[in-house]
């Protein structure tokens, strides 16, 4: 059983992550965790502070723990330059700041270090408004790129395909057939899929967050720090990781939001995806890099799935968006030395790394909720 304790400024509650109830847990490793939460409430998204919450929240783990991998993610500047206009200057700063910080963490815990950045971001130009079609169209708040349909009409399609923001309109079966879908995956693919042109996102009935200042770019290609390998595509970071590993100790670093014109170190340009799809920052890209294979179709999401039209509705993992399983083939969860994890990004690092021990932010659409911290294995003495 995995478990959860989730730290809302000290008052902490402790349940299972596969469904939710509260349950009695203790021993070492479930005490010092809630030892650390404790000692680092979480700032807020878009807090300046946010991404030292993460290095600082890594570095008492490795004390305490002492693992062996450490997966990281440092969002901060992804989020603040999504919502608030900023000034060429102000937003390298801020990117700066975060290159500091990753090197921060680097040089105090003396891991040896991979790091990724998810792409760039660019100016929104506007909206696809595909709220008054005969059909449905859906994609969340967070996929500038993609959105689903279901159901067009003639009418639909003609509008679709004449509209001069829409770069491409896929049929479910060509998308199966890209990343060698299952029949049990099939259903869960829009019969379409649209994608925009860049710097435009899609309006849907179901986005109701403020309006973005900057949304994904182009991202066909993202930034990668690999001392000593070559590595083509981000399904190769998993050969690296497993290599280093073998030598020494490693932390796999997310930069959110950074691409390769933003990225201050030496990098290679890595494929970010497969033919005319790039994965936009989220759980599908991660559990790519963490398995070393495409599973877009693992989380297709953020890609317009009808999340709210399942026949059976359960209570399985209510605390991981809409992860219904615990991933397999991740790269901490064959990994046999201990590992952990640390984002301020959404709640599924617990879901994507695989790692021993996962802390994350326990927030939902930039609302501040606490802390959340999943243990998955207990048996890696302290």
């Amino acid at each position: 059983m995995s478990i959860v304790i989730v730290d809302a400024r000290g008052w902490q509650n402790t349940l299972d992550l596969m469904t939710g109830e509260k349950v009695q847990a203790a021993g070492s490793v479930v005490e010092m965790v809630k030892g650390v939460l404790q000692k680092h409430p979480y700032p807020g998204d878009m807090d300046p502070g946010s991404n030292r919450w993460v290095s600082d929240t890594a570095l008492d783990l490795i004390d305490s723990y002492d693992p062996r991998f450490v997966f990281l993610t440092y969002a901060a500047q992804y989020f603040s330059g999504r919502y608030t206009p900023m000034t060429k200057e102000t937003r390298a700063g801020m990117i700066l700041d975060t290159f500091l910080e990753a090197e921060r963490f680097m040089n105090t815990s003396g891991f040896a270090a991979i790091v990724v950045g998810t792409g760039d971001t660019t100016p929104l130009l506007g909206f696809v408004d595909v709220t008054g079609l005969d059909g449905l169209a859906v994609c969340t708040h967070w996929s500038a790129r993609y959105a689903g349909l279901y159901g067009p009409s003639p009418e639909d399609m003609k509008f679709l395909r004449e509209h001069p923001h829409i770069e491409k309109i896929v049929s479910r079966e060509e998308v199966v057939g890209l990343f060698n879908g299952t029949p049990e995956q099939t259903p869960e693919v829009p019969e379409y899929l649209m994608l925009a042109h860049e710097g435009y996102a899609f309006k849907t009935i179901n986005n109701a967050m403020k309006t973005p200042a900057r949304i994904t770019s182009l991202n066909f290609n993202v930034p990668l720090f690999a001392p000593g390998h070559i590595v083509g595509d981000i399904t190769g970071i998993r050969r690296v990781l497993e290599e280093d590993l073998s030598e020494k100790n490693v932390a796999l670093i997310v930069l959110e939001g950074v691409g390769l014109d933003d990225f201050l170190w030496p990098h290679l340009s890595c494929r970010n995806g497969t033919q005319w799809y790039y994965y936009e920052p989220g759980e599908s890209q991660y559990l790519t890099i963490t398995t070393g294979e495409h599973r877009f179709l693992d989380y297709p999401t953020g890609s317009g799935y009808k999340y709210f039209d399942k026949k059976e509705r359960t209570r399985d993992y209510p605390f991981s968006g809409m992860f219904k399983s615990i991933p397999e083939g991740t790269l901490a969860s064959k990994f046999p030395g201990k590992s952990i994890a640390v984002g301020n990004k959404s709640m599924f690092m617990h879901m994507v790394a695989g790692t021993d021990l996962s802390v994350e932010c326990f927030s939902r659409n930039l609302h501040n909720q606490g802390t959340m911290a999943v243990i998955h294995r207990e048996d890696k003495q302290l």
